[in-house]
């Protein structure tokens, strides 16, 4: 199984980023969702995820209203469109896939997990 994450890089603060991640090697529509973060010094956090069964979303407070997740089954892809960026958006995003049902929060219940892409957001 491979999950490779792509899309990040430098931007200023306001500015746009869209993030991929593209599966391989598993039942991809089998598969929840979600990408994760993690900042300098800090821990990896669960920002948003969609599942297999209903493509229902669920995000973290944080990137609410500001971030969209999707996903093209028929690309085996997962997507992260990320407006009104902040410096605090700063951080190494992280894709995982979970063969649950719904969305969980906790890394722990991730089955795979991509090798991470960096978004840098200057102010």
């Amino acid at each position: 199984v491979q999950l490779q994450a792509s899309g990040g890089g430098l931007v200023q603060a306001g500015d746009s980023l869209r993030l991929s991640c593209a599966a391989s090697g598993l039942t991809f529509s089998s598969y929840g969702m979600a990408w994760f973060r993690q900042a300098p010094g800090k821990e990896r956090e669960f920002i948003a995820g969609v599942s297999w069964s209903d493509e229902s979303t669920y995000y973290a407070d944080s990137v609410k209203g500001r971030f969209t997740i999707s996903r093209d089954n028929t690309k085996n892809t997962m997507y992260l469109q990320m407006n009104s960026l902040k410096p605090e958006d700063t951080a190494v995003y992280y894709c995982a896939a979970t063969s649950r049902a719904f969305v969980v929060v906790t890394a722990t219940n991730y089955n795979y997990w991509g090798q991470g892409t960096q978004v840098t957001v200057s102010s």
